[in-house]
């Protein structure tokens, strides 16, 4: 049902200025609120008060009023034809389909032959779109179709059977015959006995997230069930699903456990998969075009986050959330945060002017009297930071995404593609994010007696992370109203679902893994065409490189190296209940004197190598089960980088 917004739109004008709102005219009661638009697929509000979010957008006019500093404008130029999806499959690490590295597309080919049907078909939708556009323009080269490079790659597995590698052919009748039952064709090359991408039994309950097969293949297998209808129209807190993740006994992995090159990887996989699921789903995803914008070069408001992060760590080496933002969070919670109110009641404008000009001048001095700064004074502070950053927190290109996850039918898939969207931020948005979320939940944690409940939160934060308007993106009185609700549900899901927002999907870490070892066979098949070519035994080498691989370690025993303690190596046998935290606790038990303060939150059991870069284990990974999944890693106890 469409409620029309026939109360107060006329009271409200939209200004871009500080990418925010003004008002034509005072509001005299705030809890006189307007309706609201919905969609079909959005939490239904009706039972619940919109009035911090108005009473929100009031304050922010207010704030915006008292502040003197004007932020430069700067007005999108619409896209050309094709060129979103040029500045897409460069983002997906696919740029060498097109241009002038569009005659060598090899390096392409391992990554392409990982994909699912359904992230096949979101690349060859993009490279058809770029191929189209560029013939139009008349260049010289022309974008190859994906199918072409798959017809490649089975050339090339058929030219390299002879030699006894086995071949998994890539969009062949057997993979199409693989997809059917609700079975997802997973496109992959390499090792078989990786876990696939759809395993024979997906969880059972409808709160379990299955993060073992894709998503998008979720959505083209799923039917909705009633149960799901129904949850998605209730806006009531005590009825939002209780989603959790099952158990994986190779481990969960989260962002931060995986080595650079391998997020890298992880990223380009994510893009495609959020895609992909939402071509399924029928959703446009239109990915802002990173824009230049006249930004400061030091202080700390309306600085770009990678300019801020440059400057604390000259303070502070490793620091990853700007120290301003950790610091006004830390101010708030020195007050308590059983304060009634917390971050919906706003400080005195005029004094949170002041207070900005005197932080710019004192914070990095450490002059800055902090005990002058009341509690609600700080979260005003905390808010005008979020909103007066260069960029959007949520960043430029994924912005409108986020927003667009209202729009998906059911909030298994909201969760799925807020999962994949955390995984696209920039490190430096989504640590800030990550404490961000954390200290919101900490504020909820104590709803008792600060009366603020999570949707309350949402209600009130979600114009600070939401509503950007500095890029000078068009949008109407009527359609900012509709969206209300529906950002407020998104930020409700992050607050609440934060710890699994941070999981990489084990369908994406296998795709990597694929990946990997592909390109280690394709390498080791070139080492050992150079050695035979420079007269080299080829059976010395293989022989070597067996016992290399072997280490003499007996068939299901582990060798584990530890070498910041001081039992360096130990050997363990892998048992069917052995987990990492019990390989760091051996070694932990043998620690003596200073070694003794060492627990096991501050050093882990890594996998290193094999078909894997280096990730880091949760406590609860079943050693056996990684091991067979990754028989030729190496196993190194040491702390996390910082």
């Amino acid at each position: 049902m469409v409620i029309i917004v026939t109360k107060l739109v006329h009271c409200f004008h939209l200004s871009r200025r500080y990418g925010q709102y003004t008002m034509n005219q005072e509001i005299t009661k705030v809890s006189e609120k307007p309706p609201f638009d919905r969609s079909s697929s959005q939490d239904s509000l009706d039972e619940l008060s919109m009035e911090d979010y108005w009473t929100e957008i009031q304050n922010i006019r207010k704030s915006n009023e008292n502040r003197q500093e004007d932020q430069e404008v700067v007005v999108v130029k619409e896209p050309d034809e094709g060129e979103l999806e040029e500045e897409w499959l460069k983002e997906a690490g696919l740029s060498n389909l097109f241009g002038e590295a569009a005659g060598d597309p090899q390096e392409s080919m391992v990554f392409l032959s990982t994909l699912t049907r359904t992230q096949a078909a979101a690349v060859q939708k993009r490279v058809e779109t770029v191929s189209q556009t560029l013939r139009k323009k008349n260049k010289q080269y022309q974008v190859p179709d994906v199918r072409d490079i798959f017809a490649q790659q089975r050339e090339s597995k058929e030219k390299e059977a002879p030699d006894g590698s086995e071949s998994q052919s890539v969009g062949t009748d057997e993979n199409k015959d693989q997809a059917k039952d609700g079975q997802a064709s997973s496109l992959v090359v390499g090792e078989k006995d990786l876990i696939p991408l759809v395993p024979e039994e997906a969880p059972a309950s409808e709160t379990d997230i299955n993060l073992e097969v894709s998503f998008a293949e979720q959505a083209v297998n799923q039917k909705e069930s009633s149960k799901e209808k129904t949850l998605r129209s209730k806006g009531d807190d005590a009825l939002l699903p209780s989603f959790r993740l099952p158990k994986d006994k190779t481990g969960t992995t989260r962002i931060g456990d995986l080595a650079p090159q391998d997020m890298k990887k992880v990223c380009h996989l994510a893009l495609i998969e959020l895609t992909a699921l939402y071509d399924v789903l029928g959703i446009e995803l239109k990915q802002q075009k990173a824009v230049k914008i006249k930004t400061k070069d030091s202080g700390l408001f309306c600085v770009p986050l990678t300019v801020l992060l440059e400057q604390d760590q000259k303070k502070v080496p490793g620091t990853r959330i700007p120290l301003i933002f950790q610091k006004l969070i830390s101010r708030i919670e020195e007050g308590g945060l059983e304060t009634e109110g917390l971050l919906r009641i706003p400080g005195a404008a005029v004094r949170i002017k002041n207070l900005c000009q005197e932080l710019e001048a004192k914070f990095y001095e450490g002059t800055f009297n902090w005990e002058s700064v009341k509690q609600h004074d700080a979260t005003s502070l905390l808010k005008l930071f979020i909103r007066e950053l260069p960029q959007p927190l949520l960043s430029v290109e994924y912005l409108k995404a986020f927003q667009a996850v209202q729009n998906l039918p059911t909030k298994k898939q909201q969760l799925q593609a807020l999962n994949l969207l955390v995984i696209l931020l920039p490190d430096a948005n989504r640590d800030t994010l990550k404490a961000l979320l954390e200290f919101l939940q900490r504020v909820v944690d104590n709803k008792e007696k600060n009366k603020m409940t999570v949707m309350n939160v949402a209600m009130v934060m979600a114009p600070n992370l939401f509503m950007y308007h500095t890029l000078g993106l068009k949008s109407s009185e009527q359609r900012e109203f509709g969206m209300a609700a529906g950002i407020a549900h998104i930020m409700h899901l992050l607050i609440k679902y934060q710890k699994l927002l941070w999981t990489i999907p084990k369908f994406i870490v296998n795709q990597v893994r694929k990946q990997n070892t592909e390109n280690h066979r394709k390498d080791k098949k070139a080492m050992k065409k150079l050695l035979k070519k420079m007269a080299y035994d080829r059976e010395k080498y293989e022989k070597q490189d067996k016992s290399a691989n072997d280490a003499d370690v007996p068939q299901g025993v582990i060798r584990v190296q530890a070498p910041h303690l001081s039992k360096v190596s130990m050997a363990i046998q892998l048992t069917e209940e052995l987990k990492a935290s019990d390989v760091l606790a051996r070694f932990l038990s043998q620690e003596s004197g200073v070694a003794q303060t060492l627990k096991n939150g501050e050093v882990f059991l890594y996998e290193i190598g094999g078909n894997i870069g280096e990730r880091c284990l949760d406590e609860d990974t079943y050693m056996k089960d990684l091991y067979q999944l990754n028989p030729n890693a190496e196993w190194v106890i040491k702390s996390k980088p910082s």
